[in-house]
C-alpha cells in the first residue's frame, strides 16, 4: 500500500522548494477548478497508457478531488513500478495556492 502523505506535508515541500512530482489524476472539468501548482494532469483512466511519460527514478505525490482515485492510481503506478504517495483527503483538503 502507498505511503500516504498530508496536503500540508505536500505544502511544506512545496515551500522548502524540495522536489516535487505531483500528478493529478482528476478529470478536466475538475482540474478547471485550479490545480496544485506545478502538479502534472494525468486523468485516472489515461495513467497506464501515458506511464512512459514517467520516470522511475522519481517518486509521485498522487493528487484527486477526495483521496479515492489517488489510491486506485497509487495502486496501478505502484504495480508498474513507480515510487507513489498519495495525498490524503484530496483537493478537498488542499489550502495551499492553486493555478
Amino acid at each position: 500500500m502507498a505511503k500516504q502523505i498530508t496536503p500540508e506535508e505536500v505544502e511544506v515541500r512545496l515551500k522548502n522548494q524540495e522536489a516535487v512530482d505531483i500528478i493529478d489524476v482528476r478529470e478536466n472539468a475538475e482540474i478547471a477548478t485550479g490545480k496544485i501548482p506545478g502538479a502534472k494532469h494525468i486523468p485516472l483512466r489515461q495513467l497506464a497508457l501515458r506511464k512512459n511519460e514517467l520516470d522511475k527514478k522519481k517518486s509521485y505525490i498522487i493528487v484527486c478531488q477526495s483521496g479515492n482515485r489517488s489510491k486506485a492510481a497509487c495502486g496501478i503506478l505502484e504495480a508498474l513500478g513507480f515510487k507513489v504517495e498519495d495525498m490524503i483527503g484530496g483537493m478537498n483538503n488542499w489550502t495551499g495556492k492553486v493555478e
